[in-house]
């Protein structure tokens, strides 16, 4: 299961809100939604992300075992 726990440690180090994503970057409210939900993204969503956040795929996601 891909989770996105990265996601959300990477925007606290770079100090970026997801206000600041979706007004000054265009990123889907639906797919933070998505996101807190560990539910499917696109590669090319990930590809913004990291554009965005400077940032490696890691950054943003994870592969986390189901239990």
């Amino acid at each position: 299961m891909i989770v996105y726990e990265p996601f959300w440690e990477t925007l606290k180090q770079k100090n970026i809100s997801t206000y600041t994503l979706i007004e000054k970057h265009n990123i889907n409210p639906n797919t933070l939604t998505r996101m807190r939900a560990n539910r499917y993204l696109s590669m090319r969503t990930i590809d913004d992300l990291c554009k965005i956040l400077n940032c490696q795929i890691e950054d943003i996601a994870k592969y986390k075992p189901k239990e």
